[in-house]
């Protein structure tokens, strides 16, 4: 192994240029089992490299001067919109939210537009669920319908950005939107609504491949909206804000592509709670975030189930640097609706500190929701506590094997983890049918951890420098 990894090393100092361009080709085809941490990382240079943040002209349109009143109990809808629609229609620009309390029900970027908030600018979305009626084509947890408009909402748009230091408030509750989970930690009770019948409608439609246009929910079905969701839209930036107390997932980039989430802090500890769910995207850089969540705080997904086999679109081309992970389920996941697939995933220089988070890497599937994940990469991650295990691929999620679509997880690189407290240091377990494929850990320390280790069906598991427990390794 050795003298393996010290011929790679001559061979990229030698051939730096030529080589970048031959992994990167090969990574999106999927083609690569990559064993030289310096050629890996060099690609996630080259997807940075051409994420760019979309631009806008030096134009401001202050929604106060279309009506809006800061007071946190006016109706301030119809001024948001009249402000974005000038701003649109003159060519695009920022819209400006100025200091204050603004009370809101949906909003809809359009192309070219910059929602900023200044300073002090809070945006309280309405509890309402009319306001955020008629219903919108979206996604829900992996499945097309028709359903209530996400709070932020943009459809095949080009250059849309929310910036600032101001905060977005969904003001959900256990009173509000959180009971439809049908939880009883979310406050619902005997006899009160909830998502469960609307939930296996909607996954027996897209399973018979009814027509989109056809899948009709919204009220009635009680299906949570997701905070801010572009959908097939370009050139997208979210930067700076704070986002509280969504009824669901908080940044849901739907079939996007050249996405910047940055210096966004995340604070909310609602059902599926995730922070940002890039779902068959392309090109996506996730910078800076702080992440306290009530589920996943990073949640790459693909689709559900024979729906997104017919989208059969992956997620691609995701790096993620320096973020901090608090509360929550994974810290970078990946699933589990992924049956679109996955690809060239990189993740490096985060912390993780929680006694209630459950992995800093976390991958999920099943044989039901199958996928091809491959070429995932993580770097450098500091954790500091974890509730479960550090990395865990768990191929047994939900409906576990009982199904005929096995996922494929191959090319997985962890190296320089560090580990002071969990349960477990890893669990990599694939099936016996479908083995992992590919998995390295490098210069990797995982301490404190009881339970030790787990590898079961696993092909062409390497370890080097990696210590559990203060014990080396030695698959």
């Amino acid at each position: 192994m050795k003298r393996h990894l010290k011929c790679s090393s001559m061979r990229t100092t030698l051939f730096v240029g030529s080589m970048a361009l031959f992994l990167a080709s090969a990574l999106c085809a999927g083609r690569l089992v990559a064993q030289t941490p310096a050629d890996v990382w060099s690609v996630a240079d080259s997807i940075r490299a051409r994420i760019k943040a979309p631009d806008f002209p030096k134009r401001e349109f202050v929604v106060t001067q279309f009506g809006a009143k800061g007071n946190g109990v006016f109706e301030c809808t119809a001024a948001f919109k009249k402000a974005i629609e000038k701003c649109a229609k003159k060519g695009g620009g920022r819209v400006v939210v100025p200091k204050g309390e603004y009370l809101v029900g949906r909003i809809y970027l359009k192309s070219n537009v910059n929602l900023h908030l200044a300073g002090g600018a809070v945006i309280k979305f309405h509890r309402d669920p009319k306001k955020y009626l008629p219903v919108v084509f979206t996604r829900w947890e992996g499945i097309e319908l028709m359903n209530y408009s996400p709070f932020v909402y943009a459809f095949e748009e080009t250059n849309i950005a929310i910036t600032g230091s101001g905060t977005l408030d969904g003001q959900a509750s256990n009173e509000y939107w959180w009971s439809w989970s049908g939880k009883d930690v979310f406050g619902w009770k005997e006899g009160m609504p909830k998502q469960k019948p609307g939930r296996d409608k909607l996954l027996e439609m897209g399973e018979k491949n009814v027509p989109v246009n056809d899948r009709v929910f919204g009220e009635g079905y009680y299906l949570r909206p997701n905070f801010i969701q572009p959908y097939r839209s370009k050139n997208i930036l979210i930067e700076g804000v704070k986002i509280l107390n969504s009824p669901m997932w908080e940044i849901h980039p739907v079939l996007c592509e050249n996405v910047t989430v940055r210096n966004v802090h995340i604070d909310t500890h609602g059902p599926n709670n995730d922070g940002v769910d890039p779902e068959s995207c392309k090109d996506v850089l996730i910078e800076n975030c702080y992440f306290n969540t009530g589920d996943d705080c990073i949640a790459i997904k693909s689709g559900r189930n024979n729906d997104g086999r017919r989208l059969n679109t992956p997620s691609q081309n995701i790096v993620v640097q320096g973020c901090m992970f608090k509360d929550g389920h994974g810290a970078v996941t990946i699933g589990s609706e992924i049956s679109g697939g996955a690809r060239n995933v990189f993740a490096e220089k985060c912390e993780v500190e929680s006694p209630i988070l459950y992995n800093a890497l976390r991958i999920k599937s099943n044989a039901v929701r199958g996928g091809l994940i491959e070429n995932v990469y993580v770097r450098d991650f500091n954790v500091k506590l974890v509730d479960r295990a550090a990395i865990d691929i768990d191929l047994f999620y939900e409906e576990g094997k009982n199904g005929q679509f096995y996922p494929t997880i191959r090319n997985i690189g962890v190296e320089r983890m560090t580990v002071k407290s969990g349960k477990v240091a890893f669990n990599l377990v694939g099936y016996e049918e479908a083995p992992l494929q590919n998995v390295w850990l490098r210069d990797c320390r995982f301490e404190d951890v009881p339970k030790g280790y787990k590898v079961e069906h696993v092909k062409e598991f390497k370890a080097e420098r990696t210590f559990v427990n203060g014990k080396e390794i030695t698959p």
